[in-house]
């Protein structure tokens, strides 16, 4: 949807204007004040550290048409928030109890009215590619697909992308992410999607949820709000997830490389560490794809992305061309040759199997050539994060004769503990110098400068909080 009327906000959230004119509307909705433009609707939302009440009157200075608040129930708390600023009299202020759940409200109103398929996609690693490959796939089929953007995928994220949905967009495909209790399940039944997938289950957010079939309960409740009919693609490869079924009325679809899958990836080659493999379908049809971004795991994203493609009447042969398109998505995997060197830049999160297929495709590149690894803290695992780091060097150390990386850099305490991982497997790597810790990003850039040499290829791969993602950017160039 993409504009809103002040009365249809007042309506869906259950709010009262309380300053301002109801006629006229919106085209955008920010939470970030420093955002809000012409036409937009600014949401403060009360974090644990900072009230976006505080930005009311930036956001409005910005050019917002419109805010929500929850601490000015009447025209004389408004005034009084304004004070002498001039010139402001024309914004609408719709005050409600919660300004989230108001959000969230609004989301749900503008599903109502979107008439086209909407699927859902979460999983513990690799819900953005994924996304991005299933659009992909879809466009062998339909001109106008919408996905999400950015990371909005959150209880926050999820209402504003519902209402980018365009009148003019055939189908939609939504992210959906989510990292404490209850939360899935919030999300979803705003969402409402017709169909679902999961990618796999890991141990993202496992301090949260305490364990993987926690993780998994969450997941599943990406089915809330799904009507009868619907269908929820699984990852057959996956241990947790081949033991699961959809909730009744809704199919079970699954995919992988196993016999146990109704769409499965056979044949699998790899060129450069560019994969290809060959797609059956349920009805036995197949067609060879061949992909253009790294590693094995996207084989698996690439046969979902066709499952969910052809369950949407696109022919096969069409989304496996469109998926030769592909190239990647900013921050996962991408791949840049700048001449001198190959930079693959995994710098937006990171996760224990996100860090192994990140090193998976580092040594799959260019065979021969020298590869750097440079690795930062993966975050939010819980308890138990240093023994996950150690497993990472413990896996470094069990390739290493398969040159997965002959430099290893580590950026960070806990990424500190991969070097312990890798000594203890390889006690010959304790001298050689090859392993450098760093606890700033600048002495990081300064020694890979003084490292590097032409015909080089290196991996960046991190939590996004280590902020790795503007040091890659500097080697892309």
């Amino acid at each position: 949807m993409a504009e809103l009327g002040i009365k249809e906000i007042v309506k869906a959230t259950g709010g009262r204007l309380v300053w301002g004119s109801d006629e006229q509307g919106i085209t955008s909705i920010e939470t970030d004040s420093r955002k809000a433009g012409a036409g937009s609707l600014f949401v403060p939302v009360i974090g644990e550290r900072v009230d976006g009440h505080r930005f009311l009157v930036s956001a409005l200075k910005g050019g917002a048409k419109a805010v929500l608040t929850s601490r000015h129930p009447d025209k004389e708390a408004v005034e009084q928030e304004l004070g002498d600023v001039r010139g402001l009299e024309t914004p609408a202020w719709i005050y409600v109890k919660d300004t989230v759940k108001a959000l969230q409200d609004m989301g749900a109103f503008c599903r109502r009215n979107i008439k086209v398929p909407v699927i859902g996609v979460t999983g513990s690693v690799g819900k953005t590619t994924t996304r991005e490959m299933i659009a992909c796939a879809l466009s062998g089929g339909y001109e106008k697909v919408f996905k999400t953007s950015g990371n909005h995928n959150s209880q926050v994220g999820v209402p504003i992308t519902l209402f980018q949905v365009e009148p003019e967009d055939e189908i939609a495909v939504l992210e959906l992410g989510m990292s404490q209790p209850g939360e899935m399940e919030k999300i979803a039944s705003i969402a409402g999607v017709d169909m679902a997938a999961i990618t796999n289950i890991g141990i993202a957010h496992i301090g949260q949820l305490k364990s993987q079939e926690n993780i998994c309960k969450e997941k599943l409740n990406i089915q809330e709000g799904m009507k009868k009919g619907g269908i929820l693609f699984l990852n057959g490869d996956d241990e947790i997830l081949k033991l699961k079924t959809a909730r009744e009325g809704i199919r079970t679809i699954y995919y992988g490389t196993g016999e146990n899958c109704h769409y499965r990836a056979k044949e699998i080659t790899s060129r450069d560490g560019f994969p290809a493999f060959t797609a059956v379908c349920p009805d036995g049809e197949e067609a060879r794809v061949h992909l253009k971004v790294l590693g094995q795991h996207n084989v698996l994203n690439a046969i979902l992305s066709i499952a969910v493609a052809r369950e949407n009447q696109v022919p096969l042969k069409a989304a496996a061309e469109a998926l030769e398109g592909f190239t990647g998505y900013e921050g996962r995997q991408q791949i840049y040759e700048t001449g001198k060197l190959t930079v693959i830049d995994d710098s937006y999160n990171a996760s224990p199997a996100s860090m192994k297929a990140g090193l998976e495709a580092l040594m799959s590149v260019h065979p021969g050539r020298r590869k750097i690894a440079v690795l930062a803290d993966m975050k939010e695992l819980g308890p138990d994060e240093v023994s996950y780091h150690r497993e990472i060097g413990a896996y470094i150390g069990a390739h290493l004769e398969e040159h997965m990386a002959d430099e290893i850099l580590l950026l960070g305490d806990l990424a500190a503990e991969i070097r312990t991982g890798l000594l203890k497997a390889r006690p010959d790597w304790e001298d050689c110098g090859n392993v450098q810790t760093f606890s700033d990003k600048e002495s990081l850039s300064d020694a890979l400068n003084n490292l590097l040499k032409d015909g080089d290829c290196i991996l960046f791969k991190g939590s996004n909080s280590m902020g790795l993602g503007p040091v890659a950017a500097a080697f892309c160039k």
